[in-house]
C-alpha cells in the first residue's frame, strides 16, 4: 500500500509540473482535435444507427505531430486559431466556411514581432504576382503552413538546408497538380519542361532558391516576398555568377554573416559549401586543398626549423 500511493504522489507530482511548465501542452499527442487528425482513420458513434464506425481521415486534414512539434506554433491548442465549436463531434457543416486568421491578426501592430517586419511583408506580398491574380484569396497560408512553420531561413547556417527547406514550399504547388489547380484553376506547367533554357538545371534546383530569380530582392526583408511574373525572372547567368552577385543580396547575406561572426572568414571558407558566390565545389578536391596546404605549411615550418638549427 505504501508502494502504491509512493508511485500515486510521483505520477500525480509529475503531471502536475508538466502542466505548469507548459510542455504538457506542448505536447500535440495532447491537442483532443489530434486524437483523429492525427491518424490514417478515425472513430466515432453513429448515433443513427446506434453503432461504432470506423472511417478513412481526409488526408489534407491529417496533421504531422512531428512536424508540429518543431513549428513555432507549437504551444498553442487548435482552437486558439480554430472556432471552439470544434470540439463537438460532428463538426457543423457551416465550420467550413469560417473565415480563417492571417499572420497579422496575431502579429500586425504589435511591437514584440516589429524585427519580423509582418507589415512590410504583407506589403510586398500585395506587389506580387500571385496577389494581384488571385487577390485576397492568396494568403500567407498558401505557402506556410500555420501547423508546421519553422523559421528555417533566420536560424540556420546551411545553406543547402535554407533551399531545401524554400524550395519545398513552392513545390508544394508549383509541382503538385491538385493543389496548384485549386488555387490556379488551371492546368501546372511542367517545371522541368518551362526550365529547360537553365543550364545544369538539377545543380540550381538543388542549391538556389526559386525566388532568387523569382523575387524583387528587398534589402530590408530577410526573404523578399514580392513574386514576380515569369516574364520578370532572372535569366542572365551574370546577374549570379560575378563578384557582385546578386545571392549576396538574397541567399548569401545572412548566412555567411551568421558564419563569419561565429568564426571569421577562415571558418566560412572551410565549413560553407557555397562560399564562393555562384560556384558549387567538389567535395574531394577541397578535401585534397586542405591537405596540400597544411603539407605545404608543414614543410616550410620543418624547413625553417632545420635552418635555425644549423645556423647554430
Amino acid at each position: 500500500m505504501k508502494h502504491c500511493l509512493i508511485i500515486f504522489t510521483f505520477i500525480l507530482f509529475t503531471f502536475y509540473s508538466l502542466k505548469s511548465s507548459g510542455q504538457w501542452y506542448d505536447d500535440p499527442v495532447n491537442h483532443s482535435c489530434l486524437k483523429c487528425h492525427a491518424f490514417q482513420t478515425y472513430s466515432f458513434h453513429n448515433d443513427l444507427m446506434d453503432k461504432e464506425e470506423k472511417r478513412l481521415m481526409n488526408p489534407f486534414f491529417i496533421q504531422d505531430t512531428v512536424a508540429l512539434k518543431k513549428g513555432v506554433h507549437k504551444q498553442f491548442d487548435c482552437t486558439d486559431c480554430h472556432s471552439y465549436e470544434y470540439e463537438t463531434y460532428p463538426h457543423s457543416a457551416n465550420l467550413k466556411l469560417e473565415p480563417m486568421a492571417t499572420c497579422l491578426d496575431c502579429h500586425g501592430g504589435d511591437e514584440t514581432f516589429a524585427p519580423y517586419q509582418f507589415e512590410k511583408i504583407d506589403e510586398e506580398v500585395k506587389k506580387s504576382i500571385h496577389y494581384q491574380v488571385y487577390g485576397e484569396n492568396f494568403t500567407c497560408s498558401k505557402c506556410h503552413s500555420q501547423h508546421t512553420y519553422t523559421t528555417t531561413a533566420r536560424n540556420s547556417n546551411d545553406v543547402l538546408e535554407i533551399v531545401n527547406y524554400s524550395n519545398q514550399i513552392c513545390l508544394s504547388c508549383h509541382n503538385d497538380m491538385r493543389k496548384y489547380m485549386l488555387i490556379s484553376g488551371h492546368e501546372n506547367p511542367k517545371l522541368v519542361e518551362i526550365h529547360n533554357w537553365l543550364p545544369n538545371q538539377e545543380l540550381h534546383f538543388q542549391h538556389v532558391r526559386c525566388i532568387e530569380c523569382h523575387t524583387e530582392v528587398v534589402d530590408g526583408l530577410m526573404v523578399s516576398h514580392n513574386i514576380q511574373g515569369k516574364d520578370k525572372a532572372v535569366r542572365k547567368c551574370a546577374e549570379c555568377h560575378t563578384s557582385d552577385s546578386r545571392l549576396k543580396s538574397s541567399l548569401y547575406k545572412y548566412q555567411n554573416l551568421q558564419v563569419r561572426s561565429e568564426g571569421g572568414v577562415l571558418n566560412t571558407i572551410f565549413s560553407n559549401d557555397s562560399y564562393i558566390i555562384g560556384m558549387q565545389e567538389s567535395p574531394f578536391l577541397k578535401l585534397a586543398s586542405i591537405i596540400i596546404f597544411i603539407a605545404t605549411l608543414g614543410g616550410i615550418v620543418i624547413h625553417l626549423t632545420f635552418r635555425i638549427i644549423k645556423k647554430k
